[in-house]
Parts: structure tokens; C-alpha cells; sequence
């Protein structure tokens, strides 16, 4: 078959010899590129404010001194004895005798930064978390005992408050948001325990989700990262802390280039309320929401999958008083654009208690905008598993197929069998047929609520639903389906 000219073809053999002598003269870098400059002045400006922390947990706990002992006089009782003082403490050497409570520690190592001369310290929760035994140790070696002002696990942040006897050297918050991926940036912390160690490297990404909490939005760094640099601080080439560094994903437990950082932009405001009120008060907007896939955006009419789509509203919400409704699309909250429903979680919690906010919706295709006064979000209820029990257990009435499932009247029997809520309504799923346009999104001892934010109370009704998307010549019809707790969900199936 016919190809391409070569180089040499196009050019001829003087042409290419001038052109490989000017790539050789010329820098190996992309045109317009810079060296990277020395480090040495910004780490000597911001190292001595970055700390070691070592947190313990101390627990007191009693000698077993009903463990069996052989008779006294018997050739194992010296040997016995010998053993049990040199492991449990022989009496008078821990100021008391075998019974006596004695400490037990555990430890570890992480890293903090301080932001205020006074004595306020930054870190990661996880680094002190559950430990009754801080402290924080200077680049001089001085130690000093640390309290803890606040912290939060959601965003993996905690406030630490010491008593120095001078000021200290502290470091700047500065603006994540401005950061760029390929622009460089600096870690300093206590990598494996060894002690202020500086690393560099690019932000290589950013709003990162590795699911590690609630409001992951972290900037990526290929600068080294490794255990110990928990609560440490990233910074830019101004000696700001753009970010907390805070996970890595590694195999072996070391650096491979991925390092997460939490974004100044997002601790920032967590930081205050814990110094102010030594707890996080974030806004709740009193929703369940789950991502817009390609094909509920089909059955929706949205074009392009974007937004967060409304699956539930909590009846001691905001929301629902607000004019908010299972099937909305939330596409703005508070000026801030929802791309995904990731973003919203984030936006709602950032936003004042009390606050009115303007949301933007889509409701049947068409936009709408309502305003919300936001709550204060409470730690959740964590609610006991329901055994939904499986097909088998199924009651026997007459069932009829729709999109590969069995369904028959939501009757006591079933909800007996599944452990269904008396709040449930709508259309019980029996069965769930293999390989089927459900097959991988329901199952039986589920209930079909909505078919296309129309409530159905009937096999029948499904049915007359799925024929109407049918007669519309639409190739998906929306679910709204509730597992046997009460949870609800959409979820869209093809219609063949």
C-alpha cells in the first residue's frame, strides 16, 4: 500500500545533515524552558516551622497474676519465678509490686507545620488520632507537650496548640486554587521517622478522588512522599502551604510518585471553626444524591451527563420545605457549577449554617431556581443492615417480567420475607433474570417506586410505563427503586 514520504525522501541528504547539526547544538528542553533553580533559600526560609510530632497512646493495665504457677518448692518455681520478673517487673523496680498497674505505649510519627508564633500547629487527624500523649518536637530538638485545639476526620485536619517560651517560626497559607498541574512545589515533613527531610516535585493533578473521605478533592505531587510526611505541608516557590500532605498510594508503603496533598482552599475554612469553636459546623443541604450517568441523562433529556441527581429528600431537611424533589437535577449550588455529583457534597459543606443559597435545578428539562436556607450537618446515623434474604425466600403470587424482572404486588408477606419498611411503596422485585438490562442493578427484595417520576402500586403499571417510553420512541425509561431500608436510588434501564 502507498506511504508516507520519509524525512530524508522530503528534505534530501544536505538538508538532513544541517538539520542534525542544529538539533544537537540546540537544548534538549521544550523551546522557552527554564532550569529549575536551586531549592536552598526556600528551604531554609520555611524549614525551621515545619515539626516532628509523636503521638502515644498510653493505656495502664494489670499484671496477670492469676496466670497458673507451678507449687513453690517444685524444680520449675525458681526458673518460673525468674521468668515472670524479668517480663512482668520484679517488685520495688516500677514502684510497685507485680499487681501494680503499668503503662503500655503506642506510638507514632508524623509531621506538622506551625502557623501562628504563638504555638498553633497543623496536621493530619489520622496522625493523632486517638493518642492522650502529643508532642511536637522544634527543628532544635526542643519538645514541647501539645493539646488538641480541634479536629476533623472528614477533611483529615487537626488544630494542635503548644506553649513555647519565645515566638516561633511560622509559615503562610497560601492560594490553592491558583495552582496549575506542572507548576513545581516542595514537601517538607518526617518521612520514616528520619527527621526534617525536603523533597520537589510538580503538582501532577488535580481534584483528585481516591475515595479517603467525603470531600477528596486532593492535588496529586510527584514530589516524594512517604510514611511519616502525614500533616506535613506542600508548598509553592513563594514558601506558602498550598497543601497538607496526606495519603499516598504505593504497594509497598513507599513513594512511586503518587502523593495527595489536601488543598489549602479546603482546609482553610475547617481550620478557622476549629480554632473558633474547636468542632466543624458545615452547611446541610437535607438531599441524597447519586451521579447522572449517559443513560440517565438519555432518560432524562439532559443531553450531556452533568449535575446531581436527586434520589431522596430528608423529611427534617431544608430541601423539601425549599421546593426541592426526588428527580431534580442539581446543576448550580450557591454560584459554584456541579459538574458531578461529587461536587456538591463539597460546596454544601463549605457553606455557612444558615445561610440562603440559591440552586439552580432542572426539573423535566427545564431550569429552575429556588432558594435554600441551609442547615448545620449533624455526624449521621449509621443504620443497621437489613438481610434482604434472597430469591428463594420470595413469595409466590403471580408474577409478571418487565426488563428482565420478576415483580409482583408489594404485599406483608414480602415485606415480612425481605424486612421492607411500612414506609416502602410501590412494586416488589422478585427476581432478577441473568444477563437482562437489570441484571447488575437490581436485585429481588428491592421496589420499584417511580418509572419515569410517575409512582406505580401495580406489576400492571410498570408495564404500562415501559410501553408509553416505547410509544415515545426513547430508548431508556428511569427507575426510582428502594432497597428494603428505605434507601432510594434511580436507576435507568434500556428498554428493548
Amino acid at each position: 500500500m502507498p506511504h508516507a514520504p520519509s524525512p530524508t525522501g522530503r528534505l534530501g541528504v544536505a538538508a538532513v545533515s544541517v538539520a542534525l547539526a542544529l538539533a544537537l547544538a540546540a537544548p534538549s528542553s521544550p523551546a522557552g524552558a527554564k532550569g529549575l533553580d536551586s531549592l536552598a533559600d526556600l528551604a531554609a526560609s520555611v524549614t525551621d516551622a515545619v515539626v516532628n510530632i509523636s503521638a502515644a497512646q498510653v493505656t495502664e493495665e494489670k499484671a496477670a497474676s492469676a496466670a497458673p504457677k507451678p507449687a513453690p518448692g517444685t524444680p520449675l518455681d525458681d526458673l518460673f519465678q525468674d521468668f515472670f520478673k524479668r517480663q512482668l517487673g520484679k517488685k520495688g523496680e516500677h514502684g510497685g509490686d507485680d499487681d501494680a498497674p503499668r503503662g503500655r505505649r503506642a506510638s507514632s510519627l508524623g509531621s506538622g507545620f506551625i502557623v501562628d508564633p504563638a504555638g498553633i500547629v497543623i496536621t493530619n487527624n489520622h496522625v493523632i488520632e486517638g493518642a492522650n500523649d502529643i508532642t511536637v518536637i522544634l527543628t532544635d530538638g526542643t519538645k514541647l507537650k501539645a493539646e488538641v485545639v480541634g479536629k476533623d476526620s472528614k477533611v483529615d485536619v487537626a488544630v494542635l496548640k503548644v506553649k513555647p517560651a519565645h515566638p516561633l517560626p511560622s509559615v503562610p497559607f497560601g492560594d490553592s486554587d491558583k495552582m496549575r498541574v506542572g507548576d513545581p512545589v516542595m514537601a517538607v515533613g518526617n518521612p520514616f521517622g528520619l527527621g526534617g527531610t525536603v523533597t520537589a516535585g510538580i503538582v501532577s493533578a488535580r481534584n483528585r478522588n481516591i475515595d479517603n473521605g467525603p470531600y477528596d478533592n486532593y492535588i496529586q505531587t510527584d514530589a516524594a512522599i512517604n510514611k511519616g510526611n502525614s500533616g506535613g505541608p506542600l508548598f509553592d516557590m513563594k514558601g506558602e502551604v498550598i497543601g497538607i500532605n496526606t495519603a499516598i498510594l504505593s504497594p509497598s508503603g513507599g513513594s512511586i510518585g503518587l502523593g495527595f496533598a489536601t488543598p489549602s482552599d479546603t482546609v482553610l475554612p475547617i481550620i478557622g471553626q476549629l480554632r473558633e469553636f474547636h468542632e466543624v459546623r458545615r452547611g446541610w443541604l437535607g438531599v441524597r444524591i447519586q451521579p447522572v450517568t449517559d443513560d440517565i441523562a438519555e432518560a432524562l433529556s439532559l443531553g450531556s451527563p452533568h449535575g446531581a441527581l436527586v434520589a431522596g429528600i430528608d423529611e427534617a431537611g431544608p430541601a423539601g420545605p425549599a421546593g426541592l424533589k426526588k428527580g431534580d437535577v442539581i446543576v448550580t449550588f450557591d454560584g459554584h457549577d456541579v459538574h458531578e455529583s461529587r461536587d456538591l457534597p463539597k460546596f454544601v459543606a463549605s457553606a455557612p449554617v444558615g445561610k440562603d443559597v440559591t440552586v439552580s435545578i432542572l426539573r423535566d428539562g427545564k431550569p429552575q431556581d429556588l432558594t435554600v436556607k441551609l442547615g448545620r450537618l449533624d455526624a449521621p446515623v449509621q443504620k443497621a443492615s437489613v438481610d434482604a434474604g434472597t430469591a428463594r425466600d420470595a413469595p409466590k403470587p403471580a408474577v409478571q417480567q418487565a426488563f428482565g424482572l420478576g415483580l409482583v404486588p408489594l404485599d406483608d408477606a414480602f415485606r415480612k420475607r425481605y424486612g421492607v419498611k411500612d414506609g416502602v411503596k410501590g412494586v416488589a422485585v422478585t427476581a432478577v433474570e441473568p444477563g437482562s438490562p437489570a441484571s447488575d442493578k437490581l436485585k429481588a427484595g428491592d421496589v420499584v417506586v417511580e418509572v419515569n417520576q410517575v409512582g406505580v402500586d401495580d406489576p400492571a403499571d410498570v408495564a404500562a410505563k415501559i410501553k408509553a417510553v416505547k410509544d415515545a420512541g426513547k430508548k431508556t425509561a428511569l427507575l426510582l427503586v428502594s432497597n428494603a431500608g428505605g434507601d432510594v436510588r434511580y436507576v435507568a434501564l434500556t428498554v428493548n
